[in-house]
């Protein structure tokens, strides 16, 4: 007869021995990240890693185990002061949310319950499913559509073009590929667009070739009677178009496709019609910004972040699709260890996993539902407003600025300017970085029209006026530096890691 196995010694799990002893190092790991949202205007936006902050990380795999608290102090000095900072109220380089300390408590909380929402019947799964439904309710979407969390909106659109695939070449697509009958296939996205589009064509097997970028106006909106014209030309060269991606928000400028008039010219030729929102979709919580995003409502697939304007903590990106069976046609594969039941552990499908590539997910809806529900979408719409009102102001104090060349039109959140002078180009590249080196602010850069200009996205809820004073007035001094051919003199010294 088979011995039991032995007794696991405590020692033998990887919980702790001391109960007390975590639960006091976690309360103060909660207070120390507190703060440090609280008192974060104290620290540099961001600043360049140390060559030996930078070789601690190149350390071999440990093999033996250390003190939690030696772990978290490593943490505290060499990991918090030197990330990316878009926490920071000065973060105004790229489309980055700034989190919230609620977001922060439900991370936390999804770590706990350690759940899987790949499948299974379970309450997290119910609290995506909510999510689902409110998102088809703020979107005009009918009963019948379905939804999903994902990483971020890069991977959204890379589903959508997957899903848009099956409707227009069937589900034999997944055992047979796109063949012959896919080889013809093409899709259209401004020449503003997200290079993910690009990418996502890629992906799914139709190379990057298969989209035609159409030309854009002077909003940077898509020419819809370019488009008209694209796809008539490559219907008579023997191309089958079949999909059509709108912008909500586009990467440079912040444009919005006229996406009443890409709907109804889905509709007549018979296109999915896919809407890219990853951030500027959600600014249909502003009632000042909705009616610019009229049409969306008839789109066959949004996606977007929550990570973004939604303030969520990273990641949190959705893809919503009207046509819930057509979602799960291109994604829903059987399996013996997937096997359904109408009671038990096992039922309530159709689950997540059959929605998207993804059997192992997180539990990315808990903080997106802890948003939601704590700050409502009046308070978060009233946030994307504020967002868009200091760009206004942003411009307006370009307008008045000599110095300063304002790049393109201001239409949501971001600002593209730059300082005036010979070799506009390299002085403002430069400028950007010594902005970025100083702590004081970060920007970013783009081309306009062969032009580089510096890019302000403004979607932290923290920033304030005074922050895009702060901004400016750095610009300001680092290109009369450079201008001058001046030795350049920070503005304020790297500040050292602060304690935690």
């Amino acid at each position: 007869m088979r011995e039991a196995p032995r007794k696991t010694h405590a020692s033998e799990t990887l919980d702790p021995q001391n109960w007390d002893g975590i639960r006091a190092l976690g309360h103060r790991m909660l207070d120390d990240m507190i703060d440090y949202a609280a008192n974060i205007r104290d620290r540099p936006v961001w600043q360049p890693i140390p060559d030996d902050v930078r070789a601690r990380f190149r350390a071999e795999l440990p093999d033996r185990a250390s003190d939690l608290g030696d772990v978290y102090r490593e943490f505290t000095d060499f990991i918090v002061p030197y990330t990316t900072g878009n926490v920071h109220p000065g973060f105004m380089g790229w489309v980055h949310g700034g989190g919230t300390a609620v977001g922060m408590l439900a991370e936390m909380l999804a770590a706990g319950l350690n759940a899987n929402l790949g499948g299974r019947d379970h309450i997290p799964i119910e609290v995506e499913r909510q999510i689902t439904d409110w998102m088809r309710q703020i979107f005009g979407f009918p009963h019948g559509a379905s939804g999903i969390f994902v990483t971020g909106t890069s991977m959204a659109n890379l589903m959508a073009v997957l899903v848009a695939r099956t409707a227009a070449l069937g589900t034999s697509v997944r055992q047979r590929g796109v063949a012959e009958d896919g080889a013809s296939l093409t899709a259209y996205a401004s020449v503003a667009a997200h290079g993910c589009i690009s990418k996502a064509m890629d992906i799914a097997g139709f190379g990057s070739d298969a989209l035609r970028h159409i030309q854009i106006d002077c909003f940077h909106r898509m020419d819809v009677d370019a488009l008209h014209e694209r796809i008539a030309r490559d219907r008579l060269a023997g191309f089958k178009p079949f999909l059509v991606v709108g912008s909500a928000g586009t990467v440079d400028i912040g444009a919005i496709d006229d996406l009443h008039a890409l709907k109804l010219l889905c509709r007549e030729q018979g296109l999915w019609f896919h809407v890219d929102g990853a951030f500027g979709a959600l600014g249909i919580l502003a009632p000042a910004l909705a009616p610019r995003l009229a049409g969306i409502e008839h789109a066959d697939s949004i996606a977007l972040d929550f990570h973004k304007w939604g303030q969520v903590p990273y990641d949190a990106g959705f893809l919503l699709v009207r046509d819930g069976d057509r979602h799960r046609d291109s994604f829903a594969a059987p399996a013996a260890y997937l096997r359904r039941e109408t009671r038990g552990l096992a039922a309530n499908s159709p689950w997540p996993c059959d929605l998207g590539p993804d059997l192992s997910r997180g539990f990315r809806a808990l903080k997106t539902w802890f948003t939601l529900k704590t700050f409502g979408t009046e308070r978060l719409g009233a946030v994307i407003t504020r967002s868009c009102e200091l760009a206004a102001y942003m411009k307006q104090r370009i307008l008045d600025e000599p110095r300063l060349e304002l790049m393109a039109p201001v239409q949501l959140n971001i600002v593209c300017f730059r300082y005036r002078g010979d070799n506009a180009d390299q002085v403002n590249a430069d400028i950007v970085i010594d902005v970025q080196e100083s702590g004081i602010a970060v920007a970013s850069t783009t081309l306009l029209k062969g032009q580089l200009a510096i890019r302000a996205a403004i979607v932290n809820h923290r920033t304030d006026t005074s922050d895009i004073d702060a901004l400016l007035s750095a610009v300001l001094e680092f290109g009369g530096q450079r201008s001058s051919s001046c030795e350049r003199v920070p503005l304020i010294e790297s500040a050292p890691p602060l304690a935690m």
